[in-house]
């Protein structure tokens, strides 16, 4: 844990706008402007980047990606610059809970696969580059997203400890847990061998 230098109002105001800034659900938001249907009806129903490449369209779904990243990363970055190390990682936990709970969508969202990698690129760059690779590796090698997005969590916390300091390990924790959970389905579905491959419609 770092230090808690920010006041208690600061931290409760860096929690607000990191869980709205979570919550803009861009995939729900490209998907709308570019025509490409209602992300609900479409594959998993998933708000995210991997439901959004199974309308066909890979632009759609890598600007899904780097937007659903950067809101976690830009969440981080604002936070630490005006508050500091504790609010940056207050907002990334409630940015994290944006995405998968928003409000504007009756707090059903995605999984937070590419908001976890974004925040994390902001929190330490070493871990988010690990976290990013790891989940290359995983997904090249099983051809499925959510075992990627598995293994970039579960080794998240083996970065922390390896390449900083040790002061994120307990959100590196908490923010593992989330992930697990938000893929219990994909776990069954993996376990079973139904789970979808990645560019699988």
């Amino acid at each position: 844990m770092p230090l808690i230098d920010s006041t208690t109002t600061q931290l409760i105001l860096w929690a607000v706008l990191g869980y709205l800034m979570g919550s803009i659900p861009f995939g729900m938001i490209i998907a709308r402007v570019m025509g490409l249907g209602n992300l609900r009806k479409i594959g998993s129903g998933n708000i995210g980047a991997t439901n959004v490449l199974r309308t066909g369209n890979k632009g759609a779904a890598a600007l899904t990606l780097l937007l659903d990243a950067a809101k976690g990363a830009v969440a981080v970055l604002l936070a630490r610059a005006l508050a500091g190390e504790d609010a940056a990682q207050i907002a990334a936990l409630t940015a994290f809970l944006g995405h998968c709970f928003p409000v504007w969508l009756g707090f059903r969202g995605g999984k937070g696969v590419a908001t976890f990698l974004g925040l994390w690129m902001a929190l330490d760059w070493r871990v988010g580059v690990a976290c990013c690779v790891t989940w290359l590796v995983a997904a090249a090698i099983w051809r499925i997203s959510s075992v990627g997005a598995l293994a970039a969590a579960a080794l998240s916390t083996t970065w922390i400890m390896v390449l900083t300091d040790g002061s994120t390990f307990i959100l590196g924790i908490v923010l593992t847990l989330l992930i697990y959970w938000r893929h219990s389905a994909n776990l069954a579905r993996i376990k079973a061998g139904t789970e979808p491959k990645i560019g699988k419609s």
